[in-house]
Formats: structure tokens, C-alpha cells, sequence
């Protein structure tokens, strides 16, 4: 028999460089797998929970003194192997720490951290300072308080400085204790007690009782719950079924002291029973789900015979062609073979939909998971797919690629184009189409990529890379014709003053006739607030805000500015303080200002605004979709929320207000996604019946780029986009990383900039550009450079990321950029 392995390597769940050993005592040896939690010490007092990722018996140096686990956390691993060879990868590519994909990954309630708790000291008996003796008064010799107890009790004002001169002169002492953040709901349930069990015949028993009335009712009534009668043979009880005490309660008759006194007997016992969180749909009979038409089925085929020579097929299909009930069979064919799948959503709003569609289909047999759900449903479904009772089907947005699957068979990557895939900050700054790949290539699975309006470098990949497969769909469901795009020049119009209202003539025509008809309109305006920018009057001061670089955008329904970069926000002024003028005015619209331009314009409209403001929570965005869907509303005002993947019936009319505002932005994708952007907020129009009406209007009416979207010419754009980026090696010819260095002095902010420059220039030449002052220089006070690195693809990977993290270590090393932030963005999207 092999001995058992006597040290662990664990991750922590902090931004440190690779893992730490720890040894495992003889009680423990046999007890802990790699993907186990174990609880250990870090620093003095410090406690962390933590995932083994190694067992061995390679002891450390030895003048390296090597702290012991503490406690296993779970009788079973919560990771797969996969899922840690996921997470190295992830660290490695992603030029961050094994710890910082692990507090991305796990939920909240998976990760237990210490807190620090003060007592009093019973047996002081000196003097505390003065200044400490309100702050004393306040602990207790019998009960620990935790610093945010304190806190909320004295104020944070000096608090930290009083306690620490608390326990230096023993007037306090200081204990950690791990918190644990979820605790599984449950309920109270009865069962047959001793007593109960150990009865010979059960008319006599109940004949014991007939001097207590009460507890003879209650009893009855426990009885017809669990479907006992006086007949039921006295053997059977230990098999009878639990009932639930509020069952009980509800029900005449009963009576709490009688219950406490048959508990007291012997004759019924109450345990706790965990009932769970999660809420599951019941599908609907084979009859009621759709069929595939002909262009479905093709597409079916063609997909899986893509998969015999790449696993990678991108399916192209126009908007509305019908990619769901594609999905949907192949997801069908995947459950049948016992295999699981995993289908991704880049917002949380479309879960509400498919929920609804998926839910008629599979039922009990899907899972929802994204953080708009309560973090202790998050760790229900973790645990329950670490569990014999693994759902084979899970909905989710991009956090989904962290769960554990057992036996994954199939990824869907949903409108695949979507920037929201990319996780921006903090650290792991990963791509969840990307990592969902490397994730279905280590567990052998296939992955289906899905859109309407592929990337540009995902259709190189399809056509002229030779990575992925390719099928497309080029027919709306039902032979429904492609909406009809009329082009508004609102720049010719305001000449004329014919734009008295952010709406064109045409818009405002067709959408009143769409309205009047019992039809619906989508208006799309990509700037949520009720004013970008407040001016004064006068001299022209704009309020911004004091700690990022960037004006304050005027929110009406708060009464307040808001900074959209940190989320401050700040009081109107009453008067201009440069000039002391008392009138601001608004400049510009958001989704507010343009609700209200429609209330006025559109009288009789049932609107609804669908913007990061009115869907801060899972029911808010659920209400705004389920209203539009049953026709309470009939018109909706929406930012990019509203073009990923929505499916209504009754939208006749789609209106893109500034087409032109995709545009603007000093980023070289800012074509493809303005082509990707209205071509899918336009397929929102007409789906089901008659040809849909979409009403673009721009100030730009003579570009490529609007004509390329009014014929929807995917092929166009691509081609444009690959001749302008080919000469200056964008991708798909290269790999960018993007170097961030942060400070909140500018000077040291330049200086470190200056200095990674002189170390990385010699490396990587003219492919290196930078330092650069990005579009928005200053954010949470912190001033910021960044560099853009064209990795060639030739060029090792591994030897790129130890180049650029020998420099960053360098540099931080220094005493002259002491507080300096470096980080990498690889792959990024803007």
C-alpha cells in the first residue's frame, strides 16, 4: 500500500504568484484530494480557504518552515482536474495568478476568508488611554465583535489606531475566526419518534392519549400527512414519510404546545431538512415543441459533419433563421447520449427569454447560473454539479465556463461576436468564448460558435485560418423577408429643420402607424443617463468628476450626476463656480432624455426603458422583457441590451437614433462593431409575420459601412476590415496585449511608463507602441499609460509573457515607482 502523500499544494484566493506548500497532519493524510477546500493559516494570524491542486511528498527547503492544514472543508473535491488544468491555463495565458482565477471562479459562499474579532481582556486591570476608553466600553469579555460590528457601533474614525493601543497594553485581545458566507436553507420536518417506533399497536397508542384531546389532534393530523393509518403495521412507521411542520401549522386544529408535548413524549421528532434554493421548470409534452423546417434540419446535419473534421463549427445564420431550435436539437441529441452541455448567453437579459424556451423543452433537466441570482443559489448549483445529481444542461453567462462538468459533450457560444464575453476587470481578464474552447478541447467536447454577425478574426478562423468548420443559415424561419433599412440623414434634415424632435419624419410616421395598428417599435439609443454632459450657460464649465478624467453624466430620476468610470456620484450645483451663472444646461441625450422626448412625441405609447439603470436586478430585467413580450408595453427605448439576441412577435419598426456613435470611438474594431451592432438591433424587426421596417438614422449617410448594413453584406465588411488591417498587423495577424501602468502621482505614473518602455523596446522594436495616454487618462485617481504590443504569431507565447513579466518585476522592484500598477490585458476588446 502506498503511504499517504504528507504535503498539499493549495491556491489561495489572493493576487500572489504561484502555490504554496503545506503539510498535511497524519489525521488528515487520507482525507484530502486535489479540488478539496482545506482551511489554512497565512501570516500570523490570518485564515484562508484554500484548493489543493497537488498532493506529493516533495518536502520544501529546509530552512523553510512548513504550517500544517488545518481542516478539510469537503468530504469531496468541488473542482475537476480539468478545471484546474483550466485554471493554470487561465493564469498562465492571462498573465494573472492561479488566485486571482480562483476568486473569479468560485462563488462567494465557496470562499470562507477570516475575520478579525476584538474581545475585552477580563483580567486587565491597567489604564487604557483615554482616548480608547469609549472604544473599550464597547467590548465584552463574553462576546468577540468583529471590526465592521465596531465600526457601525463607534464610527471608523480612529478605530483601527484605538484598538491596535487596546491590545498592545492588554486591554483587548485579537482572535480570527473563518466566516462562513452560505448556509443551506432548511425547514422543519416531523418524524416518527422512539416512542412512536416502539409501539406494539397504534389504536392503543392512541387510546394513551385520549385524556389530551390537543395532542391527539395534532397527532391525527401528523398521521393523515404522512398517509399513516391506525391499520399501518407498527413496522412501517421507520419507513413513514416526513411532513413539514409548516404543513402542520396550517392545518385546524393544531396546536404548538400539544406538538411540543409529543416531542417531549418520545412519539414525533423534529429534524432539520435541507430543501434547497433552486427552482426548476417542468417541460412541456412532446406535442407542444416546434419541428425543424428543411433549412433547420440542413443546418442540424451540416454542423455535425463539421464536427467530424474540426470541433470548432461557427454557424452563420441571419437574424432570426432559427440558430435556437438548431441549438435545441443538437442539445437534445447530446442529453440523450448521456453527455452534458453548457450553452452561453453574453447578457444576463437574454437568460430571461431562454429560460422561458429552454424550460418548455428540458424542464427540471436545465440550470441557470449567472450573478444576478443570490450567491447561495450559485453555490447549490456548484455543489449540485459536483454531485451524482449533475443537471445535464446548463444556461449561463460567462462565469458559467467556471463550473464543474463531469461529462461535458457540447459548448454553445451565443451570438459568439459579443464584447460582454470579455471579462474587463478585475483580474482574470479572460474571454469566455475563448476559454470555453480550451475548456471543451480539455474534456474532449465540441463547440458550436453562433451569430448573425461573426468576429471578424472567428470568420477568419472559419474561411481562411482552416480552424473551425462552417455552416450557414441565410433564410429567416417562416421565409420571412430581412427588415427593409431606410436611411435618415440627420444632418440634411437639421438643415431643413425638419428634426424639431430626436426623431426623422419617417421615424416618427411609421412609428405611430406600427402603434395604431397594434404593432410594437424599438427605439435604440446606446448612451444610458438623461444628459451626457450639464455646460453652464455662460463660460461654458462642465462639472466633472474629482477622481477619473471625464465629465458627469445628469441622471433626472436621481436628481444627481453620476461618473459612469467609478459610479460617484455627486449633488447639482446651484450656481456655476467659475462664473457664479445659476443656469446649467443639458447637452445631449441618454435613454432618460429620450423617454421623455418620446412620452411627448408619442402620447398614447406604453413605454419601457431597458438600460444598466432600470436592470439592476434579476426580476427588473425579467418585468421589462415579460411586459414587452404580453404587450403591456408597446414601445421600448433601450441600449445595447436590446440588439443581443431578443425575440419578440409583434416589432414591426426598429429606429437606431445615432448610428453614428458606434463610430466615434478611437479603437480599430470600431467598424466591426458598429456593423455587428445594427445589423442585430435591426434584426430585431419583423420576426414573425410581415417584413419588418428599420429606420437608421446618421449623419454619415454616405459611408461604406451604412450602405454594407442596409444590404447586410457581412462578406463587404470582412474584407474591408482584413485589407486595412493587414498592412498595420492587426488581428487576425497578430495578437495584441495591452500594458496598463497605474499611479496615483502622474509624474511616477510617466516615469514607470518611460522605464517599462526602455526595458521591453529592445525585445519587441516598432511592435510595441506607447506609452500612450488612453482616451480616458484618470480613473478612480489613478493616472494611467498604456502600451499596445502586436505579438507576432510566430513569436513563442511562453517567451512573450516571460519577457513582460520580468520587465513588470523590475519595475515594481524599484523604489522610484514604489506603488506603481502594472497588469496585462491580453486579446483585449478596446
Amino acid at each position: 500500500m502506498n503511504p499517504s502523500p504528507r504535503f498539499a499544494d493549495v491556491i489561495l484566493p489572493l493576487a500572489l504568484p504561484g502555490s504554496f506548500t503545506y503539510s498535511l497532519p497524519p489525521a488528515l493524510a487520507g482525507a484530502v484530494l486535489p479540488g478539496m477546500r482545506v482551511v489554512v493559516p497565512l501570516g500570523a494570524r490570518k485564515l484562508y480557504t484554500a484548493i489543493v491542486c497537488r498532493l506529493h511528498d516533495q518536502a520544501p527547503a529546509e530552512d523553510l518552515r512548513v504550517k500544517a492544514v488545518l481542516e478539510v472543508v469537503d468530504r469531496t473535491p468541488i473542482l475537476t482536474q480539468d478545471q484546474l488544468d483550466l485554471w493554470r491555463w487561465m493564469a498562465q495565458y492571462y498573465m494573472c495568478t492561479a488566485g486571482e482565477v480562483m476568486k473569479a471562479a468560485l462563488p462567494s459562499g465557496l470562499k470562507m476568508e477570516s475575520e478579525t474579532l476584538v474581545r475585552r481582556n477580563a483580567d486587565f486591570s491597567g489604564e487604557p488611554d483615554e482616548r480608547d476608553l469609549t472604544l473599550l466600553d464597547h467590548l465584552s469579555a463574553d462576546e468577540a465583535k468583529s471590526i465592521d460590528c465596531l465600526r457601525s457601533e463607534c464610527g471608523a474614525a480612529g478605530l483601527l489606531s484605538g484598538l491596535r493601543r487596546l491590545v498592545e497594553c492588554g486591554a483587548a485581545t485579537v482572535e480570527e475566526r473563518l466566516a462562513r458566507a452560505y448556509k443551506p436553507r432548511t425547514e422543519t420536518r416531523l418524524r416518527p419518534g422512539p416512542a412512536l417506533l416502539a409501539a406494539e399497536s397504534l389504536p392503543a397508542l392512541l387510546r394513551t392519549l385520549g385524556r389530551t384531546p390537543k395532542q391527539l389532534d395534532v397527532l391525527c393530523l401528523y398521521l393523515s400527512e404522512a398517509e399513516l393509518t391506525e391499520q399501518t403495521p407498527p413496522s412501517l412507521l421507520a419507513t413513514a414519510r416526513p411532513v413539514a411542520k409548516r404543513t402542520l401549522a396550517a392545518l385546524p386544529g393544531y396546536s404548538e404546545a400539544a406538538l411540543t408535548a409529543l416531542r417531549r413524549k418520545g412519539l414525533l421528532e423534529a429534524f432539520a431538512a435541507d430543501t434547497g434554493r433552486l427552482k426548476f421548470r417542468e417541460a412541456l409534452p412532446d406535442a407542444l415543441r416546434h419541428r425543424l423546417n428543411e433549412d433547420q434540419q440542413r443546418a442540424v446535419t451540416e454542423v455535425e459533419q463539421a464536427w467530424c473534421k474540426h470541433p470548432v463549427c461557427l454557424l452563420h445564420g441571419v437574424t432570426s433563421s432559427g440558430k435556437t431550435e438548431v441549438y435545441i436539437e443538437l442539445i437534445r441529441r447530446e442529453l440523450a447520449a448521456g453527455r452534458q452541455v453548457l450553452y452561453l448567453v453574453p447578457e444576463i437579459a437574454l437568460t430571461t427569454q431562454l429560460t422561458e424556451r429552454l424550460g418548455r423543452v428540458f424542464g427540471s433537466a436545465m440550470g441557470v447560473y449567472h450573478s444576478k441570482f443570490p450567491d447561495a443559489e450559485r453555490v447549490e448549483l456548484w455543489q449540485r454539479q459536483c454531485g451524482d445529481r449533475a443537471l445535464p444542461l446548463i444556461l449561463g453567462v460567462r462565469s458559467s465556463v467556471f463550473l464543474p462538468f463531469r461529462r461535458l459533450g457540447l459548448v454553445i457560444v451565443d451570438e459568439e461576436h459579443e464584447p460582454s464575453y470579455k471579462q474587463q476587470d478585475p483580474a482574470p481578464r479572460y474571454h469566455a468564448r475563448d476559454t470555453a474552447i480550451v475548456l471543451a478541447h480539455r474534456c474532449g467536447a465540441r463547440v458550436l460558435l453562433g451569430t448573425a454577425t461573426p468576429a471578424v478574426e472567428t470568420y477568419h478562423n472559419a474561411h481562411e485560418g482552416g480552424k473551425y468548420g462552417y455552416v450557414r443559415m441565410d433564410k429567416r424561419f417562416g421565409h420571412v423577408e430581412l427588415p427593409e433599412i431606410i436611411v435618415e440623414d440627420v444632418k440634411e434634415l437639421q438643415r431643413k429643420k425638419l428634426m424639431p424632435t430626436p426623431f426623422s419624419p419617417r421615424l416618427t410616421t411609421e412609428v405611430r402607424r406600427i402603434l395604431a395598428e397594434g404593432g410594437q417599435a424599438i427605439l435604440f439609443y446606446n448612451r444610458r443617463g438623461y444628459s451626457p454632459v450639464l455646460t453652464c450657460r455662460t463660460c461654458g464649465w462642465t462639472p466633472r468628476c474629482t477622481a477619473c478624467d471625464v465629465p458627469l453624466t445628469f441622471h433626472r430620476s436621481m436628481g444627481r450626476m453620476v461618473c459612469h468610470y467609478c459610479g460617484a456620484a455627486y449633488d447639482l450645483p446651484r450656481q456655476c463656480p467659475q462664473c457664479a451663472d445659476t443656469e446649467l444646461r443639458d447637452v445631449g441625450y441618454g435613454t432618460e432624455k429620450m423617454e421623455a422626448a418620446v412620452h411627448a412625441c408619442f402620447a398614447d405609447a406604453r413605454t419601457a426603458r431597458m438600460d444598466l439603470d432600470t436592470t439592476r436586478t434579476r426580476t427588473a430585467y425579467e418585468k421589462i422583457i415579460d411586459d414587452f413580450q404580453r404587450g403591456t408595453t408597446n414601445l421600448l427605448i433601450g441600449t445595447q441590451m436590446v440588439t443581443k439576441g431578443l425575440d419578440f412577435d409583434r416589432v414591426g419598426i426598429v429606429g437606431i437614433l445615432n448610428a453614428d456613435q458606434a463610430l466615434n470611438v478611437p479603437d480599430f474594431r470600431a467598424y466591426e462593431r458598429a456593423y455587428q451592432m445594427l445589423s442585430q438591433v435591426a434584426g430585431r424587426a419583423g420576426r414573425r409575420g410581415r417584413r419588418g421596417l428599420v429606420v437608421l438614422q446618421t449623419r454619415q449617410a454616405g459611408l461604406p459601412l451604412i450602405d454594407q448594413v442596409v444590404r447586410g453584406d457581412y462578406e463587404a465588411m470582412y474584407q474591408a476590415q482584413i485589407r486595412e488591417r493587414e498592412p498595420y498587423r492587426y488581428p487576425p495577424f497578430s495578437r495584441l496585449i495591452a500594458i496598463y501602468v497605474k499611479h496615483r502621482d502622474e509624474r511616477t505614473c510617466l516615469t514607470a511608463a518611460q522605464w517599462l518602455a526602455d526595458l521591453l523596446r529592445p525585445h519587441f522594436g516598432t511592435a510595441l507602441l506607447g506609452p500612450d495616454r488612453p482616451a480616458v487618462g484618470r480613473v478612480q485617481r489613478l493616472f494611467i499609460r498604456k502600451f499596445l504590443l502586436k505579438v507576432n504569431p510566430a513569436l513563442p507565447p511562453a517567451g512573450v509573457r516571460r519577457t513582460l513579466t520580468q520587465a513588470a518585476d523590475i519595475l515594481r522592484a524599484d523604489s522610484r515607482c514604489k506603488g506603481a500598477q502594472i497588469y496585462f490585458d491580453v486579446d483585449p476588446m478596446g
